[in-house]
């Protein structure tokens, strides 16, 4: 049973609207095929009514209405007329699992709880709704009042219910204590239905539904993500990687609708996926290390079974500065391309610099990268900037304190301009009037990061220069002022070169250039 849309729906700060809750409903029950879901809690709000009265009416035209769930509580009449008002005909009855909540909080004896219990449920009967029952604080019961808990059950045996839910309420157990307590259960009572909940407060819930599973439970809950209270719920996720990997359980849930219906609920919920989260994490199907690539290169000997294709997603090689050679070429061949050795190892070397700089590199960067390797290879390199200072502050020019060497020769000067860029280009004006030299028009300028827009890594910027001939050039960087002049470093060495062998009818300047100047 998924309870995304009840329990999931306790985490802080999370809200489904009623159309929300209808499409996540749909998804669950006809995409990802879960055997139930539990949708609400009742008497919350008009809201609340409004969105299972959306999922009811669907579920009854598609024949579904017998998997859509409630949760109700011992107040007869109250919750079950909610429900038949919701038009829902299963009912997840919350009643105490332990002495110390039904002490403490109901105020009530056993006896007194039991006979409130059953006129719930035969008030239920009557009006046509299916019971299951909850033992809220189930877990407690067995380690401190295991007596009571054992009552209760036993009382529940002979009750007009189809299913006993056994809730880690406060998240409290080991996978030891789960695998005790419902070994100890479900040999009491072999003819009963046991379902467990789990919660995820040490990190446990997973391992916790192993454990019952292989100790006789016959239901398991979860949440998509693992959203509920506190650290959350099961997450369906890893529960169903873990039962179809670990057990030799069958289930009907769709492994491969997996990611698409986690990312949809992440949407709607607004609580963002961990990028290590196993199964549907942005990182958990990314090789980082290069030593990783190059061993799937060979025989796929980093793989297990936990393919991503199972959940309908893809394998990454990231990029970064320790993954070498092998990840580039895996990113590569996903994008068709083939660089010479020497490119390769430039490519390489610009993505470890990245790296080191903690910054992130996708696949989408790669064609900026390799264009920008590549037209750094098209032109000898007899000028270089060699050092600046730039200072922005507020109510005050920017200003740039610039090196520029020149061959063996090092020049400085210092300007303030309209902007940082600006004031690069006056300061650079300035060197080259002392050196008898004019720049070329500047007549656009074009700043982009590559598509999708999700990098951190870097900044493109493409600078058209007029200068007899139109020509580009590109900078790349993550700071937008410092690829305006890595691009500028390229005109200016491309400047060098026309000055010094205008005779020369030799194509010195890179495909881009060239086309660019015929």
């Amino acid at each position: 049973m998924d309870t995304t849309l009840r329990d999931g729906e306790q985490t802080s700060g999370v809200s489904f609207l009623p159309s929300e809750k209808l499409q996540i409903a749909k998804l669950l029950l006809e995409e990802l095929k879960v055997d139930r879901i539990e949708v609400a809690s009742a008497r919350v709000s008009e809201g609340e009514l409004e969105g299972v009265k959306k999922i009811t009416h669907w579920a009854a035209e598609k024949g579904y209405l017998d998997r859509v769930e409630v949760l109700g509580f011992v107040d007869t009449p109250a919750s079950v007329d909610w429900l038949s008002k919701a038009g829902a005909k299963v009912l997840n009855l919350l009643t105490k699992g332990s002495l110390n909540h039904l002490t403490h909080q109901l105020r009530k004896t056993p006896e007194e709880h039991f006979e409130a219990i059953a006129k719930c449920i035969d008030y239920a009967t009557e009006k046509g709704i299916a019971v299951n029952v909850y033992l809220e604080d189930w877990s407690s019961g067995m380690k401190n009042s295991k007596d009571y808990t054992f009552r209760l059950i036993d009382f529940l045996s002979v009750q007009k219910i189809n299913r006993v839910m056994l809730p880690d309420t406060l998240g409290l157990l080991k996978p030891s204590q789960v695998a005790e307590f419902l070994y100890e259960v479900t040999r009491k009572f072999p003819e009963m239905h046991f379902d467990f909940h789990a919660h995820n407060d040490y990190d446990l819930a997973v391992a916790n539904v192993l454990e019952a599973v292989t100790n006789g439970a016959s239901g398991i809950h979860t949440t998509i993500n693992g959203l509920g209270e506190r650290a959350g719920n099961a997450p369906l996720e890893s529960v169903v990687a873990c039962i179809t990997d670990f057990t030799n359980f069958k289930l009907n849930v769709q492994e491969n609708k997996i990611y698409r219906i986690s990312k949809l609920v992440e949407q709607f919920s607004g609580m963002h996926i961990p990028s290590n989260k196993p199964v549907v994490g942005e990182n958990v199907f990314t090789q980082t290390a290069g030593i990783h690539a190059d061993g799937d290169n060979k025989k796929n000997l980093y793989f297990n079974d936990l393919l991503p294709e199972r959940f309908g997603r893809t394998r990454k090689y990231a990029l970064g500065k320790t993954s070498g050679k092998a990840n580039i070429l895996k990113n590569l061949m996903e994008l068709g391309i083939s660089l010479e050795p020497d490119e390769l190892s430039k490519v390489t070397q610009k993505i470890i610099e990245l790296g080191d700089r903690k910054e992130r590199v996708t696949t989408e960067d790669l064609p900026y990268i390799i264009s920008d390797v590549l037209q750094n290879n098209s032109i000898k390199k007899d000028i270089s900037i060699e050092g600046y200072h730039m200072a922005h502050s507020k109510g005050l020019k920017p200003t740039v304190q610039l090196r520029l060497k020149v061959k063996d020769q090092y020049y400085g000067a210092h300007a303030s301009g309209d902007g940082q860029f600006d004031s690069f280009m006056k300061a650079l004006h300035k060197i080259y009037k002392t050196l008898n030299k004019t720049l070329p028009k500047l007549t656009d300028f074009n700043v982009s990061i590559p598509p999708g827009g999700k990098t951190d890594a870097f900044v493109e910027t493409v600078i058209t220069w007029e200068y007899g001939r139109i020509f580009k050039t590109k900078g790349l960087d993550s700071d937008q002022t410092v690829a305006a002049m890595m691009a500028t470093e390229k005109m200016l060495n491309i400047l060098e070169q026309i000055d010094t062998r205008k005779s020369e009818n030799v194509n010195l300047y890179g495909n881009e250039y060239s086309a660019a100047t015929r």
